[in-house]
């Protein structure tokens, strides 16, 4: 029962996150925002889950994982009810950061709780391939579930459908989680280093959302670039200091995390963009409806439901380093075969090659990049560990997104004709490109690695049989 709610968690995250696309005409014409402003329904959103990730990671570590995931539940159910209820754009706006402050907590205390109450090996990967499966499928669901919900309900039906599940994942956390226990005030909560982290991690990521569509040589941008430079610059020093900094330099001290950070930017870069080029593809392109466009995203989603449960077992049989290899190297092939199948007058089956391929890559990286962020770290720093490694699939994906736009030649929702194709095909090779690369880099980033004992999560292959995990 424990794994079902968080399984649900991540769920309403990633549910969150999608459910508004297809909502988004919508929201415009009823609230009445201008072309520009409506991105920040999205980017509201983005920005704040971004930026808060690390902080909420630690704030699971020391004030407790029970209380920040009932927390956060509980911002969720209360921003999505005012977001429903909404009647002006600057609410509307409001309610998405606080939602991405939600996601922030929620997501290192879920992730965080699943890697204390399962112990490291067969019983954790398991849990967190039901926890990946649940949130894969959230990000294809989404869109089905929104065009749905637009249609039969109008555009406040797609907040109003949190209240009562975020809601009931707040009971049934309080119920079914371990207690916390009394908070210990001898440790120390680095409070500088939070929020010069903060603050400059939520600057990188706004930076990374506005720039491409308003200009990298704005005021606003160069201001922003200067602050998060001169906030993380900061951050470093007060680190350095600090008898118990935000982000502990034991962490570093296994390079396990350390790669699963990059494969984690690496992945959300790569993987988690091409929906945003294949809704274009289906709505502009060909035309189809919210519905419709929901419809298309079933398949993908069932298939790295699957690639997840799959990634599991392939950790077990062959180690994290090498499952990860081969799903980089399968999610090349695929987003390939989909490049290809991407045409003016191609069917949909003509994807499904692509789409499948690509989806079970996903679902298997997915999977093993949380065993490899987790592994060999301490009960005590589950939580920041998550969120180093959330944060960088946070920044990864606003980075990735924006250079395959650009590279795409500037590909947009208004975008249009036979240069609006082409762009899409283009951004999809160059993700193909980068997966390659990525399964290349890999196996020399494990071999760099220092190897450990039998006994310890990162190693060789008695490793991989003691433990069902290897680092990166």
């Amino acid at each position: 029962m424990s794994l079902l709610v968080l399984a649900l968690g991540q769920l309403v995250i990633s549910l969150d996150y999608n459910i508004v696309y297809v909502a988004l005409p919508d929201i415009g014409a009823g609230l009445g925002f201008s072309d520009h402003d409506l991105q920040w329904v999205v980017s509201a959103y983005v920005v704040t889950s971004g930026g808060f990730l690390l902080l909420g990671g630690r704030a699971a570590d020391l004030l407790g994982r029970r209380r920040m995931f009932v927390l956060a539940a509980l911002l969720y159910a209360g921003s999505s009810l005012v977001g429903g209820l909404s009647e002006s754009s600057g609410v509307l706006v409001a309610v998405r950061a606080v939602q991405g402050l939600g996601g922030a907590l929620l997501f290192p205390a879920t992730l965080s709780l699943i890697n204390t109450l399962y112990e490291e090996g067969p019983a954790r990967n398991r849990a967190l391939a039901v926890w990946g499966a649940a949130g894969a499928g959230g990000l294809c669901f989404g869109s089905l579930l929104g065009g749905v919900v637009v249609e039969a309900f109008g555009w406040p039906a797609v907040f109003f459908v949190n209240v009562p599940v975020a809601g009931a994942l707040a009971v049934a956390g309080r119920l079914l989680f371990p207690a916390d226990g009394p908070w210990d005030r001898s440790r120390r909560f680095d409070a500088a280093g939070a929020l010069t982290a903060t603050g400059g991690v939520t600057l990188v990521v706004f930076l990374l959302v506005q720039a491409p569509a308003e200009g990298w040589d704005t005021p606003v941008a160069l201001t922003s670039a200067a602050l998060s430079a001169c906030l993380l610059t900061l951050f470093a020093v007060v680190e350095r200091r600090s008898r118990e900094p935000l982000v502990p330099p034991r962490l570093f001290a296994r390079p396990g995390l350390s790669v699963a950070m990059g494969v984690t930017a690496l992945f959300s870069a790569t993987f988690s963009s091409v929906p945003y080029f294949l809704t274009l593809y289906f709505q502009t392109v060909h035309g189809y409806s919210p519905v419709a466009t929901g419809l298309a995203f079933l398949v993908p989603a069932v298939v790295v439901a699957v690639g997840t449960q799959a990634g599991e077992r392939a950790v077990s049989a062959f180690g994290v380093r090498r499952m990860l290899v081969g799903g980089f190297a399968l999610g090349a092939v695929g987003a390939a075969a989909l490049g290809l199948g991407l045409t003016s007058d191609g069917s949909y089956l003509r994807l499904l090659p692509g789409i499948v391929l690509l989806g079970l890559g996903q679902g298997a990286v997915w999977t093993g990049m949380w065993i490899a962020a987790s592994a060999g770290v301490a009960a005590d720093d589950q939580g920041v560990a998550s969120g180093l490694a959330s944060t960088t699939l946070q920044v990864g994906g606003a980075v990735g997104l924006a250079a395959l736009v650009a590279v795409a030649g500037g590909v947009g929702q208004s975008a249009s004709g036979p240069g609006l194709l082409e762009g899409i095909r283009t951004a999809v090779f160059v993700t193909a490109a980068a997966l390659a690369l990525g399964a290349l880099a890999l196996p020399a980033l494990g071999r760099g690695a220092p190897t450990a004992g039998p006994d310890e999560a990162i190693g060789g292959a008695d490793a991989t049989r003691t433990a069902g995990i290897t680092s990166p």
